[in-house]
């Protein structure tokens, strides 16, 4: 701003956004306290800088004003957890199932976490999936699987997204592990 712009010429906005050219920035300056404005830096990368003749307390009430339209413009996501047990009763369910709802209208993400301890961690993955699964229908909001179902060290997850397309009674196709032929069933 005025004595602190340090390149040699500047193109020049007026008080009104019109160009008034390139010009030296002493020259710049002087035409910018003759109108009582200030001469600010508005584009320092161009070639050369572009700057305006303005009020300064004028140019930050609306720099202000631009950053806070913007603000609010954006969209804050974060990712929720839930966190559900192979004991867990179905009104309990229920409860997390109706939270997780709520978190979807709002626009979150959601990570499920079926929280798996002792001998739990060593059952058959297909009978965890199945559990999981059974919670997530449970869920009355429409959704679409973000993240398939993995196992980690502490369970099984699943991140879930809001799906506006569908309504809150179709469930999501999950990804099935390919099943290997029953030898009993082919004979």
């Amino acid at each position: 701003m005025n004595e602190g712009i340090r390149v040699p010429e500047v193109r020049v906005l007026g008080p009104e956004g019109e160009n008034l050219g390139v010009m030296a920035t002493h020259d710049a300056l002087k035409k910018a306290q003759e109108m009582g404005f200030d001469l600010i830096e508005v584009s320092p990368n161009a070639n050369p800088p572009v700057c305006k003749i303005t009020d300064y307390g004028k140019f930050k009430y609306e720099q202000n004003k631009k950053d806070k339209e913007v603000k609010s413009r954006a969209k804050v996501t974060e990712t929720k957890e839930a966190q559900v047990k192979i004991g867990t009763s179905e009104h309990d369910m229920g409860i997390k199932a109706a939270k997780i709802a709520s978190w979807l209208k709002e626009g979150h993400r959601v990570k499920i976490d079926l929280f798996l301890w002792g001998r739990y961690k060593y059952m058959e993955f297909e009978f965890l999936k199945e559990r999981l699964e059974r919670f997530l229908a449970v869920i009355p909001e429409g959704f679409k699987v973000a993240d398939d179902i993995k196992k980690g060290p502490k369970g099984l997850s699943v991140a879930i997204e809001r799906d506006p397309t569908k309504k809150p009674g179709q469930r999501p196709k999950l990804a099935d592990k390919p099943r290997e032929a029953d030898p009993e069933e082919e004979a």
